[in-house]
């Protein structure tokens, strides 16, 4: 079998004014050189879009593990490759699957440990590319969600809040709660997904519908959005509540900011008398976590306690549509750019 000798990137091409739109991105065809020792080729299958890209392409944030995104620069992220062609006596061979972190292109060469193999018997592979394991180390390492505890999550009908909510039910969660800017949204989130109720920020003040849901307090918040939600949930915890900052859409969202910053006011008087703790997850800080997560989301996936929403764009010329989508609120659960 021939190999290629091409590979298809989705690279920045101008530095977007607000949120990304199609036109900021080019897909261009690139020379994609042989494998050489201890290299592997894949072809991609399947990559992430996510919102964490506005903050690397807006140029916001500080202390991040990953380069910001400059115009000329490729996209990246989680990506599910079958391997094309390998070194002999390497830990890979064509035909297997894996998962990177080099995904807005098509094919790639790249050293064998750059890749994570997927194991023959894994029951949903693209569901490996959810970032859930995020919402799964927020409740277990940094909240410690115990069974009964009544659960907040923000930004719920995204890539890791619609698995969140499934997987606080699992640990044990007595209720749990989201929020999510669109009603039919809210009505899948609890129809399909575990949410006993979603709110939809807008019209009646929040905080009158989170205490409505929710009349004597909550236990446990993973947080995605900021902002004024945030505010909302500290004031809505009652004592010894553990609140994880997961994400930051409310900033990610907002085309007047480079997506970098979400600010919110926090009753530190309460956080103090109620001994609340309020504390950032970021993956970087468990390098345990993601075999563990690997594991139990498999054998949720097998048992059908728990599923991968997502919505699918066909096509990598589609990718930059696919990361418009995102930030305009046309998906649901993760999306995902199929190849």
């Amino acid at each position: 079998m021939s190999l290629p000798t091409t590979a298809r990137v989705v690279r920045l091409a101008a530095q977007p004014d607000g949120l990304p739109a199609p036109e900021d991105f080019t897909v261009a065809e690139e020379p994609l050189p042989a494998p050489g020792p201890g290299q592997v080729l894949v072809r991609n299958r399947a990559f992430l879009a996510f919102p964490g890209l506005r903050t690397l392409i807006g140029g916001g944030g500080a202390g991040l593990p990953v380069p910001h995104i400059t115009p000329g620069d490729a996209l990246f992220g989680p990506a599910l490759g079958e391997v094309l062609a390998a070194p002999d006596g390497g830990p890979l061979r064509a035909g297997d699957l894996v998962t990177h972190l080099s995904g807005w292109r098509d094919q790639l060469v790249a050293g064998a440990g750059r890749f994570t193999p997927v194991p023959a018997d894994f029951p949903d592979p693209v569901a490996l590319l959810s970032i859930a394991s995020a919402g799964y180390g927020g409740l277990t390492r940094t909240a410690g969600l115990r069974p009964g505890d009544v659960v907040l999550v923000t930004g719920a009908a995204g890539a890791v809040g619609s698995m969140t909510g499934q997987i606080a039910r699992l640990l044990g969660a007595a209720r749990v709660i989201g929020t999510t800017r669109s009603p039919a949204k809210a009505e899948r989130l609890t129809a399909e997904l575990g949410y006993d109720a979603v709110l939809v920020p807008g019209g009646r003040p929040f905080a009158e519908q989170l205490a409505a849901a929710a009349p004597e307090g909550v236990d446990v918040v993973l947080d995605l959005v900021g902002g004024e939600q945030l505010t909302a949930a500290v004031d809505a915890a009652r004592r010894g509540a553990r609140i994880a900052v997961v994400g930051a859409l409310a900033g990610q969202l907002d085309p007047a900011t480079p997506g970098g910053h979400a600010p919110a006011v926090i009753d530190s008087f309460r956080v103090c008398t109620l001994g609340l703790s309020l504390r950032g997850f970021t993956g970087t800080d468990h390098p345990d976590l993601e075999a563990e997560w690997r594991e139990r989301l498999g054998g949720w996936l097998r048992t059908g306690e728990l599923t991968f929403p997502w919505t699918s764009v066909t096509g990598i010329d589609r990718a930059p549509h696919a990361l418009a989508m995102l930030f305009t609120g046309d998906t649901f659960g993760a999306t995902v750019v199929e190849l």
